[in-house]
Order: C-alpha cells, then sequence, then structure tokens
C-alpha cells in the first residue's frame, strides 16, 4: 500500500482512486459525482436532467471517461431526458485497480451488469461508443429488457475464434484479428503496449478531427496521475478480441432484436472506418431508422460533433 495515494483494496487487489481535487476546475463539466459500489470496487457516474424524463445511458470506452459526454448531456436534458454517464471501472473517478489482471473483457461486462442493477436502469435508450459499445452490447444482450433501443457510434462487437487476448504482450497479433479490425487497429495495439507513458489526452486528440484546447487534453488526463492508474487503459486494448464465444451469443441476440437500432457513425474514423454496416445489415432493429454519418469528425464523434449527435439521438426517441 502506498501511503501517498489514495488506495483502497477489493478481494485483496490494491485499487486506486484518483484524488478529488484533479477533477476540479475541468472546462465545460460543472457536473457532480455520483458513487455506486460494485464487487467492491466504487464507480462513479453523472446523472442529470429530470428524474421521470426517458433514461439515456451514455457508455464511453478507451481512454477516455464520461467527459466525452459533456458536449452531448446539455441538449439531453434541455430536451427532457435524464441522462446517465457512467466511469468504466479503471477509468474516470472510477477505483483503478493496479494489476492488468484485474481487468479481463467479461470482468468489465460484469461490472457494468452490476452498476445497471445499482442505478435500476430500465426501459433505457442505451448510446455506446468505442469499448461502451464493447461492453454496452453485450450488456443489452445478456440483459435486453433493461432496454427500448440502442444506438451505436464508432463501436465494435467483434468475435475473431481463437483470438484470445490479443498477440498476448509479445506485439503480433494473430492475422485473424488484423483481418477482423483492419491495420489501424493493429497499430494502436502496438503503440499502447509499447510506449513508455500512455499519452490519454493526445489519445484523445488523434482520435478527432478538431483541434482540442489544450486543458480539454488535461481533462482527459486528469484521471491518471501516473503510470500506476493506468492498469485498464493499458489492458483494454489487448482484450477487445479475447470474448470470442460470449460476443457471438451476444450477436445472436442481436441478430433478433428488432427494437429500434441506430447507427449514427463518423466515417473517416482511422481505425473502424465505414463499421456502421455490419450493424445494419445483421440487426432487424435497424431497419428504416434515420442513420446517418458525421464528417470532418474522427472516432471520438462526441467531441465532434456532440450537439448534432444528442440532437440526433432525441430527434429519434418517441
Amino acid at each position: 500500500m502506498r501511503d501517498h495515494r489514495p488506495t483502497t483494496s477489493a478481494g485483496g487487489v490494491e485499487v486506486l482512486r484518483t484524488p478529488e481535487d484533479r477533477f476540479e476546475d475541468l472546462p465545460g463539466f460543472e457536473y457532480q459525482p455520483n458513487h455506486v459500489e460494485v464487487d467492491g470496487l466504487r464507480m462513479a457516474f453523472i446523472d442529470e436532467g429530470p428524474a421521470d424524463g426517458p433514461l439515456v445511458l451514455c457508455l464511453h470506452g478507451e481512454p477516455t471517461w464520461s467527459y466525452l459526454y459533456r458536449r452531448m448531456i446539455p441538449t439531453f436534458v434541455e430536451r427532457g431526458c435524464r441522462v446517465i454517464a457512467p466511469d468504466l471501472v479503471g477509468f474516470g473517478r472510477s477505483d483503478k485497480p493496479v494489476e492488468r489482471s484485474a481487468f479481463t473483457y467479461d470482468g468489465m461486462v460484469a461490472w457494468l451488469a452490476g452498476f445497471a442493477t445499482e442505478v435500476d436502469v430500465r426501459n433505457a435508450t442505451l448510446f455506446c461508443q468505442d469499448w461502451g459499445g464493447l461492453l454496452g452490447l453485450r450488456l443489452l444482450a445478456e440483459h435486453p429488457d433493461r432496454f427500448e433501443r440502442a444506438c451505436a457510434a464508432n463501436t465494435a462487437l467483434p468475435v475473431v475464434p481463437g483470438a484470445g487476448v490479443l498477440g498476448g504482450f509479445d506485439l503480433d497479433p494473430d492475422a485473424d484479428v488484423a483481418d477482423a479490425m483492419g491495420s489501424g487497429f493493429v497499430g494502436w495495439l502496438k503503440f499502447s503496449q509499447s510506449v513508455p507513458e500512455l499519452p490519454v489526452g493526445g489519445i484523445v486528440q488523434t482520435g478527432t478531427a478538431t483541434e482540442l484546447p489544450d486543458d480539454v487534453v488535461a481533462a482527459y488526463d486528469a484521471p491518471f496521475p501516473d503510470e500506476t492508474y493506468k492498469a485498464g487503459a493499458r489492458a483494454l486494448p489487448t482484450l477487445v478480441a479475447s470474448s470470442p464465444e460470449a460476443n457471438a451469443r451476444a450477436w445472436e441476440v442481436l441478430e433478433d432484436w428488432s427494437k429500434p437500432f441506430l447507427t449514427l457513425w463518423a466515417p473517416d474514423d482511422p481505425i473502424l472506418g465505414p463499421g456502421a454496416a455490419e450493424f445494419i445489415d445483421r440487426i432487424p432493429g435497424t431497419e428504416g431508422q434515420p442513420h446517418d454519418t458525421f464528417t470532418p469528425a474522427s472516432h471520438f464523434l462526441q467531441e465532434d460533433v456532440g450537439p448534432e449527435l444528442a440532437s440526433a439521438v432525441v430527434d429519434w426517441m418517441p
């Protein structure tokens, strides 16, 4: 245990909690955090808008946190929606196990399912991007009664049989993974595992079409005082294809999903490109929906076109 950092323990695993003063005076983000405990870990979340408004569950990805939704939350709230945006375990204000082995794909899904139980997610609209989709679409498939509709934005649900953890830590991804996820992802995987210090804010900047102000870049770095807080951020790129059987089962549910399913996409994303087509081709609920694309925009399109995304979602909701 390190007494110079706020630390807790969960099941014998050392856990770090980012000091709250790291989150003071972040530009455009005056929302107060809420907390629940899941599996001995504290998860933080934003909960804004009328309690009886239609619920939108916004799930961030890697290596971002709920700050990513600050440009969408005002539109949702102004239009009468309730917005819940959690910080995944290992990110934002949520607790951060220090061992990479604490993070598994199925474990992240279980933590998210525990969160949905704790905050009583029901009759929700899911908005998911990046790892928010890798986890959120699993949550939807495993707990479909919690959701009335879903919107996927620049995300994926990969099934790569036999891939296991992507290339372990030898940075030699299986060819099937490269075929499934593309060369842009392989480059990201190698970078994430080899760079001495993971530049979280810089990564977000490279994933946007917008030039972010320095204080916004710094806000993405805020949850991570040093490398010991980044076990989750380091681990997740290697886990993308590590749960093929469970993801295949999720696709079986999605291929029968007749509730509304919308895609809002940035086709210039260097990692995922025009990946909305797979969802539109395979999910019945996409038929007749007002799918849309956005340019200029990139992988973290919430930064590039946040208000437009939120308006598109609310216009689509009943």
